[in-house]
């Protein structure tokens, strides 16, 4: 936690010419762009992966037709075929899971008053009105959603709105490229699978969520991660 802060107090301080009270918003800001940077050769891989999938949904959908009255040989076959063609059908999860550690982190950090025994002065900073420790319930007590720190986050809600309709949009495309004519009717893979891609496209909406019930520090990781992620899975999947 101490190591952490020192890096986004760092990373503040850097920006803080550019940036002045909202320095350290824009160093989180900038942190997480970095970690999806480094994260960027999975992301490219993982699209290879969906690219690799959707090649095969033909010979998914044969298999499909001859297994079809016994699901657990379906879905045994499937695998087999995955396996045989070295294509991992969780690897689309890969860059979200490994970021993971580092938003725990930043959510803690901006959720505990002490560290390292020491008041937390990370608090103090903001994003123009809003605290980087506060919420949206908080702004709602404080002048409500059209005071200072509520218009921060209706920004905000504005942002994620826009980036979850392109990330829907664009989610959606592709599920009827890799299923033309068949788009939502099962023929994804077996079991959880096909659940995960039929609900994949909604995921972008659940950033909302994060945005009015997390530290708005926290919400600011997720909203440039999502907002990294549409654009990348855009300029990947051209």
């Amino acid at each position: 936690m101490s190591l952490f802060a020192t890096l986004v107090g760092g990373l503040a301080d850097l920006l803080q010419p550019l940036f002045h009270a909202s320095a350290a918003a824009a160093a989180i800001v900038l942190f997480t762009a970095l970690v999806r940077l480094l994260l960027h050769p999975l992301a490219r891989a993982a699209a290879r992966g969906q690219q690799a999938r959707a090649r095969l949904q033909p010979r998914i959908a044969e298999l499909r037709r001859k297994h079809g009255k016994s699901p657990e040989r379906f879905q045994k076959a499937v695998l087999e075929l995955h396996a045989r063609e070295n294509v991992s059908p969780l690897s689309g999860l890969l860059p979200g899971l490994l970021q993971m550690p580092a938003f725990f982190v930043l959510y803690r950090l901006f959720s505990s008053t002490t560290i390292g025994g020491e008041d937390n002065g990370l608090l103090t900073h903001t994003l123009f009105a809003a605290p980087l420790g506060g919420r949206w319930a908080d702004a709602l007590g404080q002048g409500g959603p059209l005071g200072a720190a509520g218009l921060v986050y209706l920004g905000l809600f504005a942002l994620v709105a826009a980036v979850a309709f392109v990330g829907y949009r664009n989610a959606r495309h592709l599920a009827a490229a890799a299923l033309p004519g068949a788009a939502g009717d099962g023929e994804q893979g077996p079991g959880a699978l096909a659940a995960v891609g039929k609900v994949m496209p909604f995921m972008s909406f659940l950033t909302l969520i994060t945005v009015a019930v997390m530290p708005l520090a926290a919400a600011l990781y997720v909203v440039t991660s999502t907002t990294w992620s549409t654009v990348e899975r855009m300029m990947l999947h051209r």
